[in-house]
């Protein structure tokens, strides 16, 4: 048995990889599938399908497992986009079950490793169908949602840049959806970048409902008139966040003055849901023992 171990690819666990032969033909479903492999990148397989191999090319099943796998790790590994094609032209029904896994993550509730699965797995759906700005615009809003909870608050700096160029691309696929030009505009102002927002929302206005419009008239004439927070909004975020760190680190003192400047600032804390932030200051009061604090913070959460 010859395998070729490749070191190429993105290393990814519980996964090997193999160069076939020159000439192997992926074949299966009764003959419906002939792909040649020449050019391609190496074949992923999961280990104990590697090790169990007892000729040098692996089968049809052990390729569509191994692919899913990869892909389900990570989207982004190196040769995805040959990957997910092979998978599109050779696996229905991997890309049946992709859909039915992506609509139960629907259904549960937000947290991280949900989160995070549903990113891999719309991203592996918008290497299949790369046209359909719906999916930039999925990933961007899981990412967003990452990004501003709490339990992965850590995230917020990465994720939000992340969301910002996702929607670029859905709004560039979709250049007349103006809830996606809206969203790409909140994206920005999160970032402090509150000109370019004022650009992306001008240029809908007209597209809009009334009532919609007016809301977002009054963003834009707050930005002209310098009512913007005090530093950009991911910078509170990502304060937040070390005040979830120094919370579960036993410092509460710590994390109630990061939170209390954090809502010192009326202008982000109205724009922003706070209700976790003053939740979590509530426990942190009733940590240090000043119980009426933590009464009037919970009120508000």
């Amino acid at each position: 048995m010859n395998h070729i171990l490749q070191l190429e690819p993105t290393p990814l666990d519980g996964i090997q990889y193999i160069t076939p032969p020159g000439g192997y033909l992926l074949s299966g479903r009764d003959g419906m599938v002939a792909i040649l492999w020449d050019g391609k990148p190496p074949i992923p397989l999961l280990e104990e399908d590697f090790f169990s191999l007892d000729t040098g090319v692996p089968d049809y099943d052990m390729v569509g497992r191994g692919i899913y796998q990869a892909l389900r790790l990570n989207p982004d590994c190196a040769g995805a986009g040959i990957y997910a094609a092979v998978l599109n032209d050779a696996y229905p029904h991997i890309i049946s079950e992709l859909g039915a896994q992506i609509i139960m993550l629907d259904e549960k509730e937000v947290d991280t490793p949900y989160l995070d699965r549903k990113i891999n797995l719309l991203k592996i759906m918008a290497l299949l169908d790369p046209e359909n700005g719906r999916l930039p615009l999925e990933i961007a809003r899981t990412y967003v949602d990452k990004g501003s909870n709490l339990s992965s608050m850590q995230h917020a700096v990465s994720c939000w840049y992340a969301a910002e160029k996702l929607l670029q691309t859905a709004l560039r696929l979709n250049p007349e959806d103006h809830h996606i030009a809206y969203e790409y505009g909140e994206a920005l102002y999160v970032l402090g970048r509150y000109d370019r927002a004022v650009e992306v929302w001008s240029e809908i206005l007209h597209l809009l409902e009334p009532a919609e419009r007016s809301r977002v008239e009054s963003r834009i004439a707050g930005i002209q008139a310098g009512k913007i927070p005090m530093v950009p909004p991911l910078d509170y975020l990502t304060a937040i966040s070390i005040a979830v760190e120094q919370h579960y680190s036993g410092n509460s003192a710590d994390a109630v003055s990061i939170i209390q400047d954090v809502l010192a600032d009326t202008i982000f804390s109205e724009q922003f849901p706070m209700n976790q932030v003053y939740y979590l200051l509530g426990t942190c009061y009733q940590e240090i023992g000043l119980m009426a604090e933590a009464a009037e913070a919970f009120r508000r959460s």
